[in-house]
């Protein structure tokens, strides 16, 4: 059977988009190469055609992650109150649900920065959030309330992830999302 002669780019993307949903729903460690592979109808073997190793899928999977969540937050960020629908979206139930599409900080990023490999894509993502966050506040301290607002994103949604009541879990969103909005009134 003959390939079309961009089959081998094609593969190569299904494999980092898969990959990267893989990745932020389950985490690093525990998406195994065969059963990536498995998923795409693709063999185990056929992985190293792609890539020299899983840490450059990894690498490529969380430049795609940043590439998804990039457009979601230019999208975001041109609404009037962007800040407020940020937040809104950021610490929402479908953001605790869907890991697999949404910021790769709290799952990719942090698991390899538990590995040691600090990535300049997750600081390109971090970079970004916060300079869309501080254009959208006033005074002179932005910069600074800028990381306080997403340091405390990422965290409550970490949190709420981690909670097992659905209680606990509600609380840790609403009353992030109330006090932050409060801060930048």
């Amino acid at each position: 059977m003959r390939y079309s002669h961009n089959h081998k780019a094609l593969t190569h993307q299904r494999i980092i988009k898969e990959a990267s949903a893989l990745f932020r729903r389950d985490g690093i460690g525990a998406t195994g190469l065969q059963p990536l592979m498995k998923s795409l109808g693709l063999t185990h073997g056929g992985f190293y055609a792609h890539f020299c190793s899983k840490n450059e899928l990894v690498e490529k999977a969380l430049q795609q992650a940043a590439t998804e969540v990039d457009g979601l937050c230019a999208e975001i960020f041109c609404q009037p109150q962007p800040l407020h629908t940020f937040i809104d979206t950021y610490l929402s139930q479908w953001h605790v649900t869907s890991p697999h599409e949404g910021c790769p900080l709290p799952t990719m990023s942090a698991e390899m920065a538990q590995q040691g490999l600090a990535s300049p894509t997750t600081d390109r993502v971090i970079s970004a959030r916060l300079k869309q966050i501080e254009n959208s506040l006033q005074g002179p301290d932005a910069d600074e309330q800028s990381i306080m607002i997403f340091a405390s994103l990422v965290g409550a949604l970490v949190l709420a992830r981690s909670a097992e009541s659905d209680a606990l879990r509600e609380k840790i969103l609403e009353v992030t999302r109330t006090t932050l909005k409060q801060s930048i009134e």
